[in-house]
């Protein structure tokens, strides 16, 4: 090779699937997501099926297409192709799409989506072949009736050409403008120092191990204390993986939005070497209701001025997001309203462009969830990091879980046609006469009953032929049992030994009527779980509270050798003093008799070192009962407690009371809001009284999960798995609150005489120096 041609820069080339550019280019006019039942995937392929096994001759089925402009290389599949016969010397190109209700209710930006992808396969094709000519056809097929309606143009190759030059061009400026940001994007990180002077005591360890575990594509279990900075130990690591071309995205996904806010802080803190802000693009993903700006108005056109041509102004709304480095809530619904688009949507949209997605757990491992979606479909190379990953194992278990009630059924028949109330009374006639015989409360079900299934399906059916006829027709709370006796299906089609199914029975005697509830229960999400974290480059789970670690992976769904990493905590015992109250028991049966001694050890505590202490307990009313103990026996005592059900705004005024110097004792509930994601640094909080070992309430529901992780993981795990861990998880996120940095100084009051026990010590830190008085 010669000199001259070894210097010869090759021009990267992008592949786009024909589908994806025509979703960039060709969708015009408005956001309508009024519900109108559409086929199911199977009914689709069922469909298309069906479809072509109708054709015969030298008919040709699922077509490979592929077109090059410039840098893009278009690639498809057409459905069909009749290929040019003497008696038909045109040739025919087919596009299937099936539906569901009368044709006309097809939207006309869909169908125009629809022929913009059908003229594009078009032009590849007579490409390919050489052809002056073709015919495209449309075919729509309505998966109920059977029946095709078929939509048939003739397009010249001098129509077709312009036609996919133009989309083409339009996307290859864009798709120039991506590659520009990404070596910026690159550039950029590769020159950024650690935003911070150094690393804190065990932070490099952690980044460390993540960057190696995102170099070797495996996921990682990482138990990192409070206070060392594992947002932006997190973060910074994978930015350099980055930049490495490692990652083509990070998503970093919180429980809590106080775990939103900590990670946005961090990657505000990141700057280039110069000093000036990254050319990194940073999304916050936040839920439809919170992002929503005309909640009295449905999501179309004719109701809600920020769908009405949406898509009309979402180029250059995107592009104006875009050019922000940080498009957190605030950001979002102020472009959204400069363009009168949808912030929700607009921030759908946003996800495929940006490089950091910081949202709640459920938008990646939801069995819907948009950015697990989106990176199997384009297969990107991701990083998933699961903050306060403690709290994984529940929220899977209620992604995963569905429950149906018996009054639901009534509530909704009188707002449905005779077919669907027909459904209905079907459905509540077999759900009673399976609910009525039972003589107890709770009833432990093999599977839920077929029978219901049946029906239940039947109902699906009836409410979907119901809002095909009036997509705008029927209550909120129709639209609910719906969705909820959808997402039942789903989680009884998917039911198996990791999850447990019960009827619960509520009886009212004065009226004589009984209510029932119809639970698919997960218990181990790990089956669930797993495909998602498997399909990221690198899923990195931390927390403060991670122990142990046989417990996580279990229940997750990470392999018996995943990586765990326990990173030494920078605090030293002699911060924090650890006491243990051996000699009162808070078990139910004992709690009367606990109160005195609890209400003398935290008076006695905060008269010997007056400041600001944080006291928990496993319940309101056990709360309750140690606030009016005090009140009554120490009434000087500046006491506040926790109210269920406390908005935002009340959470926010508790906390405030505890400042620098204050004196403030705040009862809470174990596991509630103020237990874990609050940060009192200092003279903020000085100690905290723990009068519970956490453990799940003694009751039927939890001992068939118990029974279940134990027929699944034997019995001593089955207990430990069901109670103990779940419970200590809670106690240390709590205690957690004390000592936030190497200056603070604290007091932990752990109260029950279970805390001496081996067992139970062995799962608390490390660091705490535990005593008993």
């Amino acid at each position: 090779m010669s000199a001259a041609a070894a210097c010869v820069e090759v021009t990267p080339v992008t592949p786009i699937a024909v589908r994806e550019l025509c979703e960039f280019t060709a969708k015009r006019g408005d956001l309508d997501l009024r519900f109108t039942p559409s086929p199911t995937s199977q009914q689709g392929i069922e469909g298309h099926a069906i479809v072509t096994g109708r054709r015969s001759g030298d008919y040709l089925r699922e077509v490979p297409l592929q077109r090059q402009y410039q840098t893009l290389l278009t690639r498809g599949r057409a459905d069909g192709l009749r290929p040019p016969t003497g008696s038909a010397p045109i040739a025919t190109l087919e596009e299937i799409k099936t539906y569901r209700g009368r044709i006309e209710r097809i939207p006309d930006n869909h169908r125009t989506l629809h022929w913009a992808q059908l003229k594009i396969y078009g032009a590849q094709l007579c490409a390919e072949r050489g052809l002056d000519q073709i015919d495209l056809s449309l075919i729509y097929f309505d998966v109920d009736k059977k029946s095709e309606t078929p939509l048939t143009q003739r397009y010249s190759v001098a129509e077709l050409d312009p036609y996919f030059e133009q989309h083409c061009e339009t996307y290859r400026v864009w798709d120039a403008a991506q590659l520009v940001h990404q070596q910026q994007r690159n550039q950029a990180l590769e020159r950024a120092a650690f935003p911070f002077a150094d690393f804190n005591a065990g932070q490099r360890q952690l980044a460390e191990a993540i960057y190696r575990a995102i170099q070797r594509r495996t996921p990682l279990l990482a138990q990192a204390p409070t206070g060392i900075g594992k947002s932006i130990g997190t973060l910074f690591p994978s930015l350099k993986a980055m930049a490495k071309g490692r990652l083509d995205k990070i998503f970093y996904l919180t429980a809590k939005t106080s775990g939103r806010q900590a990670a946005l802080s961090a990657l505000a803190s990141l700057r280039g070497a110069d000093g000036s802000a990254l050319p990194l693009r940073v999304l916050e993903l936040t839920a439809r209701d919170k992002a929503c700006v005309h909640r009295d108005k449905l999501c179309h056109g004719q109701s809600c001025p920020l769908a009405k041509g949406f898509y009309d102004r979402l180029a250059t709304a995107r592009d104006e997001a875009l050019a922000l480095y940080c498009i957190d809530q605030a950001a979002l619904r102020n472009v959204a309203l400069r363009h009168s688009v949808c912030p929700y949507y607009l921030a759908q949209d946003l996800v495929r462009w940006v490089d950091v997605v910081v949202g709640d757990y459920n938008y990646y491992f939801d069995s819907s969830a948009l950015l697990h979606s989106l990176t199997t479909l384009n297969q990107w190379r991701v990083a998933v990091l699961v903050d306060e990953a403690h709290n994984l194992v529940e929220r899977g278990r209620a992604m995963y879980s569905a429950e149906l009630t018996e009054t639901a059924i009534p509530t909704v028949k009188g707002s449905v046609h005779r077919a669907s109330s027909r459904a209905l009374n079907a459905l509540a006639d077999d759900w009673r006469r399976i609910s009525a015989p039972q003589t107890e409360d709770y009833v432990q079900l093999d599977a839920a009953p077929q029978v219901l299934i049946d029906r239940l399906t039947q109902t699906v059916a009836a409410l979907g032929d119901f809002y095909t006829e009036h997509p705008d027709a029927g209550p909120p709370h129709l639209q609910r049992f719906y969705f909820d006796a959808l997402h039942f299906l789903e989680r009884a089609e998917s039911f198996g030994t990791h999850s447990v199914c019960d009827l619960q029975v509520v009886r009212h005697p004065g009226i004589g009527n009984t209510d029932s509830t119809l639970t698919i229960r997960n218990v181990v999400p790990a089956p669930f779980l797993a495909p998602r974290l498997y399909a990221a480059t690198s899923a990195v789970l931390f927390s403060a509270t991670i122990t142990p670690p046989h417990f996580y992976r279990s229940l997750i769904g990470l392999a018996d050798d995943t990586p765990w990493l326990d990173v030494p905590s920078p605090f030293d015992a002699q911060q924090l003093s650890v006491q243990i109250a051996g000699r009162i028991s808070t078990r139910y049966r004992d709690r009367a008799a606990s109160v005195a001694p609890i209400v003398a050890l935290i008076a006695a505590q905060y008269t010997h070192q007056p400041g600001n202490y944080l006291a928990f307990f496993s319940s309101y009313d056990y709360l309750q009962q140690i606030a009016e103990a005090l009140a009554e026996r120490h009434p000087s005592l500046p006491v506040h407690a926790q109210k269920s059900g406390m908005s935002e705004l009340e959470q926010s005024g508790f906390l405030s009371r505890f400042t620098a110097n204050g004196r403030q004792i705040g009862l809470a509930v174990l596991g509630g809001a103020f237990a874990e994601g609050v940060d009192l640094p200092g003279d903020r909080l000085i100690g905290a009284f723990v009068a519970t070992l956490g453990l799940p309430q003694y009751n039927a529901v939890n001992e068939v999960m118990r029974q279940r992780l134990t027929d699944i993981f034997g019995a001593e795990d089955g207990y430990d798995f069901a109670y103990l861990y779940p419970g200590l998880q809670k106690v240390v996120q709590a205690a957690g609150r004390v000592i936030r940095t190497r200056q603070d100084r604290g007091t932990i009051h752990l109260i029950d005489d279970r805390y001496l026990r081996p067992r139970v010590r062995q799962v608390l830190p490390r660091w705490w120096n535990a005593s008993a008085p």
